[in-house]
């Protein structure tokens, strides 16, 4: 397999690591903007909660707690770790592969 070859798996695979990552904190970050109530006026929660919401949509309202910050920890939390746990599976398949 030539040297090139398994650079440019290398690269697929780093790419998706990060994309991963990537909407881990956006997930992470909705989290800890409404656990600690932030201003949902300013621009940066407004951008963050809507990327979150996104990404999270299959998951809206799979736990239906009666606390407002555990529903918004297992709602978020849970997508941001299914994420995690994929992409980095499927960057460790490219590289491997």
């Amino acid at each position: 397999m030539s040297r090139s070859y398994r650079h440019g798996s290398n690269q697929a695979a780093t790419v998706v690591a990060v994309a991963a990552d990537v909407m881990a904190v956006i997930l992470g970050l909705w989290i800890l903007f409404a656990l600690l109530d932030a201003n949902r006026a300013n621009d940066l929660v407004t951008v963050v909660h809507d990327a979150a919401s996104w990404l999270a949509s299959w998951s809206h309202d799979l736990f239906t707690m009666d606390t407002d910050w555990l529903r918004t920890v297992l709602n978020y939390g849970l997508p941001a770790v299914v994420y995690l746990f994929i992409g980095h599976a499927i960057a460790g398949r490219l590289r491997r592969g």
